[in-house]
């Protein structure tokens, strides 16, 4: 089921918000990145190499997931521009997942659309967004932690990708060069839908402070990058206000939902 399909109807349109949520189960997620004496490179190490012996540094670290709810879709231009107030989507177009959305602009939607839910905003956003705060025991929308992101992604799954490329991802190969609608692909074993592939997603952690200041970090691949380029564990980053055709986001709550 998708969010096109209700036009107008408001009180459907928002009714089904929640029940495209999936609970995620609690679990361990175990991220790695490399690191070399100049910056930090893609953890996809066959396409950024990181040097050899001293000049390569591998960093893991293991996380804990606690269980939350995350949206089986990346966010759609109709269920943006609906909660935004923002001018309608063309029909042809209400499916398709929304870009041209700064890790600032996500933030602004998903306590919008915690106000219209009735629930309590999970940020309280500052000019500099190194300052912006998180309320963890809010029960509204947010986006993923790096480590969810990841964790929900892979859904079980030990390798680069769920299953293979043609059958879950938009990427360059296939994608007739712009971002497809949503849930065309096969979701991965948990049910998500376009993980890898189709748009880049924005998380909600920043990238490495010490040398990239307040750069943040999104996820998955796009329907613009080579195959190699989409995966699990492919990251990315950029400056909070950034903005591009094939970067959109994803929505989760905690696992309250009163």
């Amino acid at each position: 089921m998708t969010l096109g399909q209700y036009g107008n109807n408001s009180e459907g349109f928002i009714k089904d918000i929640m029940n495209m949520m999936v609970r995620i189960e609690g679990g361990v997620v175990e991220l790695r990145d490399y690191i070399n004496t100049n910056k930090w490179l893609s953890s996809n190490y066959t396409l950024s190499d990181p040097g050899r012996g001293s000049d390569r540094k591998v960093i893991l670290l293991n996380e804990t997931i606690e269980p939350f709810y995350v949206m089986k879709y990346p966010v759609t231009r109709q269920l943006y521009h609906f909660i935004m107030d923002e001018e309608e989507v063309e029909p042809d177009a209400s499916n398709l997942p929304i870009t041209q959305v700064s890790w600032l602009d996500t933030l602004v939607f998903c306590n919008k659309l915690s106000r219209v839910l009735d629930r309590t905003e999970c940020y309280t956003i500052t000019r500099e967004s190194e300052s912006t705060i998180y309320n963890k025991e809010a029960n509204g929308f947010r986006l993923l932690s790096d480590a969810e992101w990841q964790y929900a992604c892979k859904a079980g799954t030990k390798g680069y990708r769920y299953e293979r490329i043609d059958k879950i991802a938009w990427y360059k190969e296939n994608s007739n060069g712009s971002a497809q609608e949503v849930g065309k692909m096969l979701s991965n074993p948990w049910g998500l839908y376009d993980m890898i592939g189709n748009v880049w997603e924005w998380c909600w952690d920043l990238y490495d402070t010490d040398r990239y200041g307040n750069y943040r970090v999104f996820r998955g691949g796009s329907w613009a990058e080579v195959e190699n380029n989409c995966g699990s564990t492919v990251r990315r980053k950029s400056m909070p206000d950034f903005k591009i055709d094939d970067l959109g986001f994803r929505i989760a709550f905690g696992a309250r939902i009163d």
